[in-house]
């Protein structure tokens, strides 16, 4: 008898904002650039990209660009997406 297994997608698990905050609060103290790109891309799909795009007003094509491995997303961008999250940036001493 074989035991099946699937991969493990965090996005299955983002359900709240509070389970995102901390997703992406650990990736903002330990992870490099492309690993909050990773991150920040990994809520989106969690999110739904039809339904973020709807709530930010950018396209879905940017969104998918924006948080790629070599997406760049503005200021703006990131401040709408975290919104639409439900969740903010913070700074703390």
């Amino acid at each position: 008898m074989t035991l099946e297994t699937k991969p493990w997608d965090a996005a299955e698990a983002l359900n709240t904002p509070a389970d995102i905050a901390a997703y992406l609060d650990a990736y903002l103290e330990d992870g490099t650039t492309e690993e909050l790109l990773r991150a920040l891309s990994t809520v989106a799909r969690s999110h739904g990209m039809s339904a973020l795009a709807r709530e930010t007003g950018i396209s879905r094509e940017a969104l998918y660009r924006a948080f790629s491995d070599n997406g760049n997303p503005t200021l703006g961008t990131l401040l709408r997406v975290m919104k639409a999250f439900g969740v903010r940036l913070a700074v703390a001493a």
